[in-house]
């Protein structure tokens, strides 16, 4: 089975202690692996990377982390812990679509909304959430529909629209649908706000083939943009990488890892064979 894809969140030099703050106040969470560049973890048993990119590119609300938590002291701890040095965006109340809920930025600048579960929502879950502003509203369920068709193991599951003679009649109101077996949330968010999509947050979508890279390099980039090191961005605005599942092996090798790191530089779509030297491999 594919690796289901995950969210890569850019930091200034912060992404190890912000990976350590959120494993030591969730409890359900563990470090993964860590090296001077990128702090991988997990919450809820879902893979979340921090890179160290420094000050280029800056977190913003437009994909945040949807945390349900099923008991309302846990969710009062968790907001209590997350929003210390950071700020409510929506403040922790009751609303019509829950009992418990709010949004807001942590001190490291990553968004959190939390929300009591109920019978639906029994276990605690975190799901990356996409909210479609400015000039992208109106966009989400276009986007489910162009990247459901592009992974395998993909549904675009549950999608509620804006009801009849709402101002924003036919945008979606809310949506969980599935990437490569991975649950997200997308929603057209109205009015005005001053932040879009950005490399800030960006999906990690690890291959095993070069096919599977070609295959998704060129259906995002087809209307959207080329980056560098295995980074594109898609017609939405939304940043992927599109990486050998391998290549933080590569890149580590005690032999070879120079000449990986040097080949990953020059590259926009990463090419395998240019990227892994056989004899690094001890298997080959």
């Amino acid at each position: 089975m594919a690796t289901p894809i995950y969210p890569c969140l850019w930091y200034n030099q912060q992404a190890s202690v912000a990976a350590h703050a959120y494993v030591d106040l969730f409890g359900q969470a563990r470090i993964l692996d860590e090296n001077p560049m990128v702090t991988s973890f997990e919450i809820y048993g879902k893979r979340i990377i921090g890179l160290n990119g420094g000050p280029a590119f800056t977190i913003n609300p437009s994909i945040s982390l949807f945390a349900v938590v099923p008991d309302q002291t846990e969710l009062d701890r968790l907001w209590n812990g997350l929003i210390e040095g950071g700020e409510a965006l929506i403040p922790l109340d009751a609303y019509p679509w829950s009992a418990r809920y709010g949004w807001l930025k942590d001190r490291f600048g990553m968004t959190w909304q939390l929300m009591l579960g109920d019978n639906h929502h029994p276990r605690p879950a975190l799901t990356p959430c996409l909210l479609f502003t400015g000039h992208r509203f109106g966009q989400a369920e276009a986007f489910i529909h162009r990247h459901t068709a592009l992974f395998p193991d993909s549904s675009p599951g549950f999608i509620q629209h804006y009801g009849e003679g709402d101002p924003h009649e036919g945008k979606v109101l809310f949506s969980e649908f599935t990437l490569r077996g991975t649950p997200l949330i997308a929603m057209d968010g109205p009015g005005e706000h001053d932040y879009t999509f950005n490399e800030g947050v960006s999906f990690v979508v690890e291959c095993d083939t070069q096919e599977e890279i070609d295959t998704y390099w060129n259906a995002i980039t087809r209307e959207g943009d080329e980056s560098m090191c295995g980074w594109c961005t898609d017609p939405f605005g939304i940043s992927w990488q599109i990486i050998p599942a391998r290549l933080g092996e590569w890149m580590t090798d005690p032999v070879h890892g120079k000449q990986t790191r040097e080949a990953l530089l020059k590259m926009k779509k990463l090419v395998i064979a240019d990227l892994h030297i056989p004899d690094a491999d001890p298997a080959s």
